[in-house]
């Protein structure tokens, strides 16, 4: 009954033998995250699909940007451009689903929900119309929107809906991960962090050998759609990310 009582507060408990726990109680925000994804799991049919790509061309402009005393985009800009970009090339992958009517519904609007982690738990502001947004407005706006979300100053109709979701673990270190996607929404995509790796050099040659000697280090990041099997086939995914790592590999498009 102690154990219970203590549990109830939130406290410090202790278990037969002698070894101790302590009880943390949900907040709101983070019992309405646990049913959703769990619903999202139980009831949507997930598939995943994965790509690298270069980053070399980005740090290359940002290198240079910097040289010219300009503030460039953080590589999770050129990630939210180049996803609002791939997803006006692909509308297909632009879409929600209708529980009601059991239908897809393409989206006209690109709205990129963001994951930002809070004190409470993860909370998605949308950065509305992003495929028309410079990337120095995405910048901005996605500064202002994460701090007022760590703030809880954020209004409902900048949370709440949404097209498409991105969640980027780069920062922490993460080569790669899947997520569980937000409905309604049919897809989210899980961002990891930029590794160095040794490549071939680019030829157009099919029947060309590199020598060990010619490989060249490239930075990549690795990017895995999550998508809802209801309304996104697999080739939609892959025509999606390769529009993706298209203008992620040739960021002169995204400005």
């Amino acid at each position: 009954k102690k154990i219970k009582k203590e549990a109830k507060r939130g406290g410090g408990a202790v278990r037969a033998g002698g070894r101790g726990y302590t009880d943390i109680p949900l907040t709101n925000m983070r019992k309405v995250i646990a049913s959703r994804l769990t619903q999202s799991k139980k009831e949507v049919p997930h598939a995943y699909a994965a790509v690298r790509c270069s980053l070399d061309s980005i740090l290359a402009l940002r290198k240079m940007m910097k040289a010219q005393d300009k503030k460039p985009p953080s590589l999770n800009d050129f990630v939210i451009k180049a996803s609002a970009l791939a997803l006006k090339d692909v509308p297909e992958a632009n879409i929600t689903w209708d529980e009601k009517s059991q239908r897809g519904n393409v989206q006209d609007a690109v709205d990129i929900s963001i994951a930002v982690a809070t004190p409470d738990g993860l909370i998605t502001p949308i950065i509305k119309d992003a495929n028309q947004k410079r990337l120095a407005e995405i910048s901005s706006t996605m500064k202002d929107l994460a701090t007022r979300a760590r703030e809880k100053a954020l209004l409902p109709e900048e949370f709440q809906g949404g097209t498409f979701t991105i969640s980027n673990l780069g920062m922490f270190g993460i080569d790669h991960f899947s997520a569980v996607i937000n409905p309604p929404q049919a897809c989210i995509l899980a961002v990891g962090g930029s590794a160095d790796v040794m490549v071939e050099k680019k030829s157009y040659a099919l029947d060309e050998y590199a020598e060990p000697g010619d490989l060249v280090k490239s930075s990549t990041m690795t990017v895995t759609l999550s998508s809802d099997e209801r309304s996104v086939d697999q080739s939609t995914c892959g025509r999606f990310l390769d529009a993706f790592r298209a203008y992620m590999e040739d960021p002169i498009t995204m400005l």
